[in-house]
């Protein structure tokens, strides 16, 4: 099974825990880990299967596998109100808890045709925000509460940047307070990004539930509006989200407060992991650095 490139991993995830798990998740559901392709390594491990059928995402950090019953329960509700979005395969008992692990089945979605844009989101994010409140409970909208466990579940984080993360969400949390939005508040998917958006034979379908909850709708609209500031995407993309969706994040002044919260997220997502993927060190310190400095322009790239 090839499982990652990098052959350094010492933390709660190394090349054999990793294997283990995949293959004790596999054999729960009648899967065949043989072959099995490592897709990404930050918030989850996930793994196409060699039947190119079958995704397997498993969760990294132990203090957000609770998210999992959420993630499932959100993604039958959304097929069932024909959004499209990735679907659970049909007679599996999901999540599914293995060793010691906690992880969620999906069908693969071929990619085909180009990139999803701006305005795929935008339907997508309309078709979702249209949706009256589904039957079973979703969490309120607390964005910091991830950050603070992902602190918690730190693989390795020094004195100086654990204390200097603390305050940063101490005082975004207290201006997030003083928040009053605009929109009304619905049902978000709580990640809207392009990177979640998968271009397949029967249209884009949105991925990534583990963020879902009721919310502020400003929230599904920050994203693309921080990735062409932070990442330098191409900054039409958010001009055709605030067009298609009919609202421009940018332009209402509680943004800036979004953005740090978005900001610390994006910073923090890769601490339960940083030792089992130290490829992911770098560019975590090149993101505390420029957050430290308040320099707003450093471009920052994608976690590998």
């Amino acid at each position: 099974m090839t499982v990652i490139a990098e052959n350094r991993l010492d933390g709660r995830f190394t090349i054999d825990k990793l294997t283990v798990a995949l293959g004790e998740v596999c054999a729960r559901v009648g899967l065949d880990p043989a072959g099995a392709r490592l897709l990404r390594f930050t918030n989850n491990a996930v793994f196409e299967l060699a039947d190119r059928r079958h995704v397997v995402r498993i969760v990294a950090s132990a203090r957000l596998r609770h998210r999992a019953e959420k993630v499932v329960r959100m993604a039958r509700w959304l097929a069932e109100n024909g959004v499209a979005a990735v679907r659970l395969p049909p007679g599996l008992d999901q999540p599914v808890h293995a060793g010691g692990q906690v992880a969620t089945i999906w069908e693969a979605i071929p990619h085909v045709g180009s990139p999803p844009g701006a305005e795929e989101l935008a339907r997508l994010l309309r078709d979702i925000h249209r949706l009256p409140a589904p039957d079973f409970p979703l969490p309120t909208w607390r964005p910091l509460d991830d950050v603070r466990r992902r602190l918690a579940d730190a693989e390795e984080l020094s004195d100086r940047d654990r204390g200097f993360l603390e305050r940063r969400c101490a005082d975004v949390a207290e201006r997030l307070r003083d928040l009053r939005f605009p929109l009304p508040q619905g049902v978000l998917h709580g990640d809207a990004h392009l990177g979640n958006l998968i271009p397949g034979p029967a249209g884009t379908a949105i991925c990534d539930f583990d963020s879902a909850c009721v919310g502020p709708r400003e929230w599904d609209l920050t994203p693309l509006a921080v990735g062409a500031q932070r990442f330098l995407h191409p900054e039409e993309q958010q001009r055709l989200l605030a067009h298609e969706y009919g609202f421009d994040i940018t332009r209402w002044s509680g943004f800036a407060v979004l953005r740090d919260v978005r900001e610390l997220k994006l910073t923090t997502s890769v601490l339960p992991i940083l030792r089992s993927n130290p490829g992911v060190r770098a560019q975590l310190q090149l993101r505390l650095d420029s957050l430290r400095s308040g320099d707003d322009s450093v471009p920052w790239t994608p976690y590998r």
